[in-house]
């Protein structure tokens, strides 16, 4: 009985060590791994991406682009996640960016925004991605995914901040062009 009941405290606090480290485990080991990678992904778009044409230039710069010119859109079949990275692909699932029935549209990765092919950047879809470039220039692509990751976890997708400052976007440019 004693066995039982000191194995049940050790469990406990085991447990208890782990919640309240988890934070640390995701900023220092998750965290650097997948901005690391999403720098990579922003350069590779860069090289590979399509500049804005002329209206959709018009719209970044009404949108507060500082360098609306350095944006680029990557048309993908699927938008990229490090899946080759276990822990990374766990964590994207735990946060809800990845995983079943979860189909990841567009994203932005500094000026590099990667859409699926066969989603519709129309005006106010664009004007959602747009948003988060601005974001990622008033702060920096490593501040805003670590923000992102927090909030995904603590409000999920629809009420995180970051994703309920670009839906505005889609209302405020609901026209389309």
């Amino acid at each position: 009985m004693k066995f039982i009941k000191f194995v049940s405290l050790a469990l406990f606090i085991v447990i208890v060590v782990v919640a309240l480290s988890y934070e640390k485990i995701i900023v220092r080991v998750l965290l650097p791994q997948y901005i690391e990678w999403a720098h990579e992904t922003d350069m590779k778009g860069l090289k590979i991406g399509q500049p804005l044409n002329e209206q959709e230039l018009a719209l970044a710069v009404e949108i507060g682009i500082k360098q609306p010119k350095k944006v680029r859109i990557v048309y993908v079949d699927e938008v990229p996640y490090p899946y080759e990275n276990f822990a990374l692909k766990v964590f994207g699932e735990a946060v809800g960016l990845v995983g079943e029935g979860i189909i990841n549209n567009a994203q932005v990765f500094g000026y590099s925004i990667y859409a699926r092919k066969d989603f519709e950047l129309n005006r106010p879809k664009l004007a959602h991605e747009l948003v988060h470039v601005l974001q990622i220039e008033r702060a920096s692509l490593d501040e805003v995914v670590t923000q992102h990751f927090f909030d995904m976890a603590e409000y999920g997708y629809d009420k995180a901040p970051l994703e309920v400052e670009a839906s505005a976007a889609n209302k405020i440019y609901s026209a389309n062009w």
